[in-house]
């Protein structure tokens, strides 16, 4: 863990982040005395939930049946 002073941090904050977004905690001090950490957030993974949309969507049976040549055209720019 490194420690500066407060005046180093207002100098340098921006690798003093990078630092503890690498993963090194870093405590900024004033006379001497640790005041605040500078740390990596951790991020919470959000819990897959299956199935949320069941009954509620629907495709229909002609899903992947061929398009008719009037689409087709405008999708080849004919």
């Amino acid at each position: 863990m490194q420690s500066v002073n407060i005046y180093d941090a207002k100098t340098r904050l921006s690798q003093l982040v990078d630092k503890a977004a690498e993963g090194e905690d870093v405590v900024v001090s004033r006379n001497g005395k640790p005041l605040v950490r500078i740390t990596k957030l951790q991020v919470e993974k959000r819990k897959i939930r299956y199935g949320l949309l069941k009954g509620k969507v629907q495709i229909p049976d002609d899903f992947d049946a061929p398009l008719p040549e009037s689409e087709l055209k405008l999708f080849e720019g004919r």
